[in-house]
C-alpha cells in the first residue's frame, strides 16, 4: 500500500476529473504512474543502449545496411 500527499492544487483537478467522467480518483492515479513508469523505463533502457554504444560495447549499423540486410 502506498500513501501519497498531493498539492492542492493537483488534488482539485484530480477530484474534478473524476466527478466529470465518473471514474475513481484512484482509477486516474494508478493510470497516470503506470504511464509515467513506462516512460521512465524506456528513457532508462535508451541511456542504457547509448552508453554501451559510446563505449563501444554495442555495434549500430546505417539503416541502409539494415535494409539491405533484410534482402538476404
Amino acid at each position: 500500500m502506498l500513501s501519497v500527499r498531493l498539492p492542492e492544487d493537483i488534488e482539485k483537478r484530480l477530484d474534478a476529473l473524476a466527478k466529470a467522467t465518473g471514474r475513481s480518483k484512484t482509477y486516474y492515479v494508478r493510470e497516470a504512474l503506470i504511464q509515467k513508469l513506462e516512460d521512465m523505463e524506456d528513457l532508462y533502457m535508451a541511456e542504457a543502449v547509448m552508453e554501451r554504444i559510446a563505449s563501444g560495447e554495442e555495434k549500430v549499423i546505417s539503416a541502409e545496411e539494415f535494409w539491405r540486410g533484410m534482402d538476404d
